[in-house]
């Protein structure tokens, strides 16, 4: 037995080729050997841009002597959890059920060798805890054999009982679970910092989309709901102007450590920033607050600058730490600013970043944030000069930084963060009224359509040339979902054809008879258990993302099995809403989609003639409605085919089942939407 993981294309499994540990991939071979061997699995769960997995692997894989008790006693096998997701949210899941507490990274996993049930499980543990802990697993596991296939059974059945029925599905689909999820977020809501909870704080993006859209839907009532915008936009708020964002560069670190939102972990994950930037974009819409403008932008030129391939793909992650050290490349002090800076820009540079304070990092240090408005710093002063200024020294410090020995970069090509990038470039763009990001998310849905979609099935990861793992639901749901967005920017018959063909292979290959999607498609390789998703965890549930898009294509290409296929998602998911409506806002979402009638414009006409259709139909915030500018001479399929051009411009609205007569004029349509609105 040796190391294997040099055949591997995965950044993270390569990062780990040259251990002393022999370290496996999870494959038939690995499997086959455990069996052969009657060696328990040691399972290591991680991925590239992970602190603690890079610490774990230098403490404990990378020295001789604990990599040879390793390899003596277990066989070790490594899994990128960004690659794998099948395996590491069931044994996320089964650690939670064995510790009783969080999961999270590295996650270890002693398996059994024949059916890979777990036999004990933790996350991070120092050297010599790890080497105590490899004898005392070996020795329980050899001495209580029996006992530990029953418990690891016991376990098994507990995970696969989390797929079924919750008590009885409701009759009838209510308003309940989103009243009920208003009162939790502001139960957790931090007044003075914003956000939810304590730290380590996370942003929580899709309590963010609750709240915004909780507010919206509120705007014709006696009472709006402005406690939900306060939330939101207090939270986006301190976050844009705290540590979480890069003030330099663009783009969202993965959480604070602090309540404040002033010291980061610093990877910057893909599905954070496109998460992010499309709630960012939503909240320019709905209050045309510049800060929340500026946020989406700079997101959106940071995934572009560093994260998108020649070909057209994102890439998945940056690393949290560059030269051995966490945050160093983000990190100054006033002696690297002045020696970069004009005085004038030093000053107000220094003044707005807070470098004229104590340093808020180990080391004499400065991570940057808003210490001072831009008004404080424009007292005395012209505010438009103070702004050149600090925008000067933004940009001389960004190309400064530039020649840094940068974190390492996870180059895979994941197609489900693809998803939720693409949608979020189509929203900034459309928020912004620019057309670089959506140049780019067409991009990337030509690469996947070219190098990762083949014979009516998605892969899931492509890296080196290759397209490896078979997709999963999220996979499907985010690219539907993500292309719904780009339609609405530019349309495209091929891509609603790509689309659609996501959905048919969902319905044909995930669903549950019972309702719902399975995370895994029927033909692909049986784990201990079949997970079925529906609370958001690190990305938004698939289940609730593909309920969101059945519902979309459904009342957009007149498919009632779309939107029968997203009324059980919702009634298999139900009692999980009822328990913990605030963890299911993807879910949430589609059931407000599914309760409050949503609107659907169609406007055909000359290419040429129709940009201020487009403009007046991008402007505002507007989640109940969605729209569609298609040329005349499109031929488009479903419903759509009805959706006939004229002379002249046309416009088409329907709110849910029901149909307006067609209109002529701008300002016909700009009337009957002020009425749809009430």
């Amino acid at each position: 037995m040796s190391n294997r993981l040099d055949r591997e294309t995965s950044p993270y499994l390569k990062q780990h080729a040259d251990n002393p540990t022999h370290w496996q991939p999870w494959d038939d071979e690995a499997l086959r050997l455990a069996r052969e061997t009657q060696k328990p699995i040691l399972l290591s769960i991680g991925y590239s841009a992970c602190h603690w997995c890079h610490v774990m692997a230098h403490e404990c894989f990378e020295d001789g002597a604990t990599a040879d008790l390793m390899n003596e006693l277990f066989v070790n096998i490594k899994v990128d959890r960004e690659e794998r997701p099948d395996i590491d949210k069931i044994y996320q899941h089964a650690h939670q059920l064995i510790s009783q507490s969080p999961g999270g990274w590295p996650l270890t996993v002693f398996l059994t060798p024949d059916e890979q049930l777990p036999i004990f499980s933790g996350t991070y543990f120092p050297r010599d805890l790890f080497k105590t802990l490899l004898v005392r697993v070996d020795e329980f596991y050899r001495t209580h054999r029996n006992e530990v296939r029953g418990q690891g059974q016991a376990l098994k059945d507990a995970l696969e009982r989390m797929t079924l029925p919750m008590g009885d599905q409701p009759a009838t689909l209510t308003a309940v679970p989103l009243e009920q999820a208003r009162s939790r977020l502001a139960e957790s809501f931090d007044p003075d910092y914003g956000g939810f909870g304590h730290a380590p704080k996370f942003p929580h993006p899709t309590h963010i989309d609750t709240l915004l859209r909780g507010w919206r839907s509120s705007a014709g009532a006696a009472q709006p709901d402005l406690d939900s915008l306060y939330r939101a936009t207090l939270t986006l708020t301190r976050m844009a102007e705290g540590g979480l964002y890069d003030q330099i560069g663009g783009g969202f670190f993965r959480y604070c450590v602090d309540r404040e939102w002033t010291i980061p972990h610093f990877e910057k994950m893909l599905y954070d920033n496109a998460a992010l930037m499309a709630s960012y974009a939503d909240a320019y819409l709905a209050t045309a607050e510049p800060l929340f403008g500026q946020a989406a932008f700079e997101t959106a030129a940071w995934v572009m600058r560093e994260m998108q391939d020649e070909r057209g793909g994102y890439y998945a992650t940056l690393d949290a730490d560059s030269e051995g050290v966490e945050g160093k490349f983000y990190l100054w002090t006033p002696p690297q600013l002045q020696e970069i800076l004009e005085p004038e820009e030093y000053e107000v540079a220094a003044r707005r970043f807070g470098l004229t304070r104590k340093p808020n990092f180990e080391g004499h240090a400065w991570h940057l944030v808003v210490a001072e408005s831009l008004q404080d710093l424009g007292a005395g002063a012209a505010l438009g000069a103070v702004s050149a200024r600090l925008d000067s020294a933004r940009r001389k410090l960004l190309e400064a930084r530039s020649e840094r020995v940068h974190p390492g970069r996870d180059d895979k090509i994941l197609a489900a963060w693809n998803g939720l990038t693409i949608g979020a470039m189509a929203k900034a763009s459309r928020a912004l009224g620019l057309d670089e990001p959506l140049d780019s998310a067409e991009r990337a849905v030509a690469f996947i359509a070219e190098s990762m979609w083949a014979n009516g099935r998605l892969s899931a990861s492509y890296m080196s040339g290759q397209a490896r793992h078979a997709a999963y639901l999220d996979d499907y749901a985010f690219l539907a979902l993500g292309i719904l967005e780009l339609l609405q920017c530019r349309w495209s018959t091929p891509q609603l054809e790509l689309a659609r063909a996501f959905l048919d292979t969902l319905l044909e290959q995930f669903e549950d008879p019972d309702g719902g999607f399975f995370f895994t498609a029927n033909d692909q390789r049986a784990l201990i258990y079949r997970p079925k998703p529906f609370a958001d965890e690190a990305t938004p549930s698939g289940n609730g993302v593909a309920a969101q898009a059945l519902l979309a294509y459904g009342h957009l290409l007149g498919e009632q099995r779309y939107l029968d296929a997203a009324a059980r998602v919702l009634e298999a998911a139900w009692p999980a809403m009822l328990r913990f409506p605030e963890a299911h806002g993807s879910l949430l979402r589609a059931l407000r989609a599914f309760l409050e009638p949503q609107t659907f414009i169609v406007v055909r006409g000359e290419t040429g003639a129709l940009a201020e259709w487009q403009r007046c139909l991008s402007a505002g915030f507007n989640p109940d409605r969605m729209s569609f500018v298609i040329g005349d001479r499109e031929q488009l399929p479903g419903l759509l085919a009805e959706r006939k051009p004229a002379d002249g411009n046309i416009a088409y609205l329907c709110e849910g089942m029901t149909c307006r007569a067609p209109m002529r004029t701008l300002e016909q349509l700009a009337t009957a939407l002020g009425t749809a609105s009430e």
